[in-house]
């Protein structure tokens, strides 16, 4: 009996967002709106997205002891996460400046802080957390080594998924126990060796090449167009929900959350990514990351 729907291994943010009427280009300033500050980080939006979806949830992750590291916590709890792994201290809680256009796409940029202390010894630690969960996600917005130990320390019969983001070239024995890797594009293109993989634009192409490199099975999210699994039998399509995006920020995390807490509960990987397109996109149409991830309830409606 598992006592955790999912353990989130990750980073925990401070979101600094700013909206502007468009993104600066290279040397150039732009005027924005009132800075507003939101508890964010793909580890901690994860955990508050499938909490709220009523999964139950823990989080693996450090913070500062500082006002940031508080606004975090006081989120993580208000969403029903457990907060018993989340660790304080060893450097102030970190931060990603975020700028939001009017077509609610975004730019980010992240200052680690905390989140680079997590190490592996925390993952050793933790091992009662990770004994005790069905479904194991993890990111990159924490140090590769911390993840590469995670994968070392999964007990058998746990499901690992991962999201690549930010994305860099992937271990072999981390890529082997992803079931599944959820990549984006971009994150696809990096893993695979960059721009000169030669795998042209079809996205069944990456998906393809990414499940030779070892995953179980491979998720590529592909925006308005919804998703694509791959498994090795074949490529299905998920089709998009169409919503008016008022804010992408932290869609994605909702995603892999809705996602690896579906999979855990018995559904195939083309079932639970259609529900988990389905809670991405209720996700953008509010403003900010956690505050906008909706309940079960809300995505029924969709």
């Amino acid at each position: 009996m598992y006592d955790y729907d999912l353990l989130v291994v990750g980073s925990a943010n401070a979101d600094l967002v700013i909206g502007v009427e468009r993104r600066p280009a290279a040397g150039e300033t732009v005027l924005g709106g009132d800075l507003s500050t939101h508890p964010g980080g793909k580890g901690a939006n994860q955990a508050v997205a499938a909490a709220r979806l009523g999964a139950r949830t823990a989080l693996l992750a450090r913070v500062g002891d500082d006002g940031h590291g508080r606004l975090l916590l006081d989120s993580l709890c208000s969403a029903g996460v457990d907060p018993a792994g989340v660790l304080t201290g060893g450097a102030p809680t970190g931060v990603a400046l975020i700028t939001v256009d009017p077509s609610g796409d975004n730019s980010i940029v992240v200052s680690p802080g905390a989140n680079a202390r997590l190490t592996p010894a925390d993952v050793r630690a933790a091992g009662g957390l990770l004994r005790s969960s069905r479904v194991v996600s993890a990111q990159l917005e924490i140090p590769l080594e911390t993840v590469v130990e995670v994968v070392r320390n999964l007990p058998s019969g746990t499901r690992f998924v991962l999201n690549p983001s930010p994305p860099r070239p992937l271990p072999a024995e981390v890529l082997a126990a992803c079931d599944p890797l959820i990549v984006n594009e971009h994150e696809a293109r990096v893993i695979l060796g960059g721009g000169d993989t030669g795998i042209g634009e079809d996205p069944e192409d990456w998906a393809r090449g990414l499940l030779a490199m070892g995953p179980r099975s491979v998720v590529v999210t592909l925006g308005a167009q919804g998703a694509l699994v791959y498994d090795g039998s074949g490529a299905t399509r998920v089709a998009s929900v169409k919503v008016d995006a008022v804010d992408t920020t932290g869609a994605g995390d909702a995603f892999t959350a809705a996602l690896a807490w579906r999979l855990g509960a018995g559904a195939d990987l083309a079932e639970a990514a259609a529900y988990a397109a389905r809670v991405g996109a209720a996700a953008v149409t509010k403003p900010g990351a956690q505050e906008s991830y909706p309940t079960a309830e809300e995505v029924g409606r969709l």
